[in-house]
């Protein structure tokens, strides 16, 4: 088991955010974590990433508990993330910006892991936009960035938060071959998803997710079978 999340609770204050989440992902998988906006998808990631912290419950990753294991530690060990608002710094270049997955990895292009070379294969475009600053990108543009400056950092594991959220049905394409390769690079993906359609294309797995609870796990076709869960996605 590459992951293993068990049980685990979320407060902010006296507001509960996750009620006993578990899933896990297996090395080579794409699993989803499905649901609308608001549903508690990316109180999940941040959780396994350590951005927050939850009150109860186990995270372990690479048979390890990480649970007490600091954000950077994780990074180190293996986990990365790209998040909803892509989080490209507007000031620097696309270079700079992938250069800092190679930084806080503490490692130079050419040591090893993942290359720069397969950021371009995997979105060819990137290339084109080596030297334009993160202000002058349109979304989808730095949705590739900050993909790929996670992939800077040689994760085993990689979590995608909404990374197809408002792009053109033809860049869409483009990402999910591109999640398509980066599986078969041996990274495993958990993509964070409120699209049925979209996520049915690449997650062999998937979670649905209410209200900060796990209400399904397993084929994303039979969600489409099932009207309640449907309507619990939205879509």
């Amino acid at each position: 088991m590459l992951l293993d999340v068990k049980g685990i609770d979320f407060f902010v204050g006296k507001t509960q955010i996750l009620r006993s989440v578990s899933l896990q992902v297996e090395p080579g998988e794409i699993v989803g974590l499905l649901g609308r906006n608001g549903a508690g998808k990316s109180s999940i990631l941040k959780s396994i990433m350590g951005l927050y912290r939850p009150q109860n419950g186990s995270i372990s990753f690479k048979d390890q508990d990480i649970m007490k294991v600091s954000t950077r530690q994780r990074v180190l060990d293996g986990l990365a993330y790209s998040p909803e608002d892509a989080r490209v710094f507007p000031e620097l270049t696309v270079e700079e910006n992938v250069n800092l997955g190679l930084w806080v990895s503490e490692r130079s292009a050419g040591g090893g892991g993942f290359e720069i070379s397969q950021g371009f294969e995997l979105f060819p475009k990137l290339e084109q936009l080596w030297e334009r600053k993160g202000a002058n990108l349109s979304g989808g543009e730095k949705k590739m960035v900050s993909v790929t400056r996670a992939l800077a950092l040689s994760p085993s594991l990689l979590l995608l938060d909404e990374s197809f959220e408002g792009l053109a049905p033809l860049v869409v394409k483009a990402f999910m071959e591109a999640m398509r390769r980066i599986r078969d690079l041996g990274i495993s993906i958990i993509l964070a998803e409120s699209n049925l359609g979209n996520a049915s294309l690449v997650v062999e797995r998937a979670y649905v997710v209410e209200r900060g609870e796990i209400l399904f796990a397993g084929p994303p076709g039979e969600i489409a079978g099932d009207d309640k869960l449907c309507t619990i996605i939205g879509r």
